[in-house]
């Protein structure tokens, strides 16, 4: 089978695929563990960074496929708070990557309406990368319809730290009392704060577990895990976790009599 006609095979198939969404029961948030840029590199004898080249094009097929279909935010685990532990070479090529991703698509973001929303400990990001991470959240924060969280220098239990930190200070403020602590103000002091809780966390190459991403936002979330790398994760693969979440209950706790069904226009 020639080239044009696999393409065109994969399309077909793609579109059945896309016919059997249902749009309201998407979900309205979901995050993605982009796992296996390495190994995807290392299995065609290529660098590291032809495996992130290859990601952040995944990443862009991902973006336009949420669109397409009406997922309206999309939080990405991009650097977490450990892989500051990796060889300074490759951090230096990550931040890179990072400004040359933000700079090619700032553009696009304000065409487009996308809110970029940064989140983890951005102090810890080399200066100049910091500056336009912060440059580019400012200029799209005003936008409300569709986000894009990118987790930098992220960890799920720092961000539970941090919160806690803050709180305390307002405390000591006279701001905030104990009493008045729960569970809605605890998340006022997230760095997603605003953003629903995901409906669906995906994680590619094969790794079943969710490495300090989103601990305290995910206690409800569905969980998706497939063995394909991510830089193959393309508009297939996310049809494909999108109709396996689509089959599931979510019950949050009851029993499936009290849990409310979408309703049908």
């Amino acid at each position: 089978m020639s080239d044009m006609q696999t393409t065109s095979a994969e399309q077909v198939a793609d579109s059945q695929l896309l016919g059997q969404l249902d749009s309201d029961l998407l979900p309205r948030h979901l995050a993605i563990i982009m796992d296996g840029n390495g190994r995807w590199a290392a299995q065609r004898g290529l660098p590291r960074l032809a495996g992130h080249r290859q990601g952040l094009r995944a990443l862009q097929e991902v973006l336009e496929l949420c669109h397409e279909v009406g997922v309206p935010n999309l939080t990405i685990y991009a650097f977490s708070h450990e892989n500051w532990n990796r060889p300074l070479p490759e951090i230096n090529m990550l931040m890179g990557l990072l400004k040359e991703y933000l700079h090619r698509e700032r553009k696009k973001f304000l065409e487009k309406k996308i809110r970029f929303l940064p989140i983890g400990r951005l102090d810890m990001l080399p200066h100049s990368v910091r500056m336009l991470v912060q440059e580019v959240a400012e200029e799209t924060q005003h936008f409300s319809c569709r986000t894009l969280a990118v987790a930098l220098s992220y960890g799920g239990r720092s961000e539970i730290i941090d919160a806690v930190r803050k709180i305390v200070r307002d405390i000591q403020l006279g701001t905030v009392t104990v009493e008045q602590i729960d569970e809605n103000l605890f998340e006022q002091y997230l760095t997603t704060y605003g953003l629903p809780d995901p409906d669906l966390l995906i994680r590619t190459s094969g790794e079943t577990r969710l490495s300090n991403f989103l601990s305290w936002q995910t206690v409800y979330t569905e969980l998706y895990f497939t063995k394909t790398l991510w830089p193959d994760f393309r508009r297939r693969e996310i049809l494909l976790a999108l109709l396996d979440y689509q089959r599931r209950e979510r019950r949050f706790g009851r029993v499936p009599e009290s849990v409310p069904q979408p309703s049908k226009l």
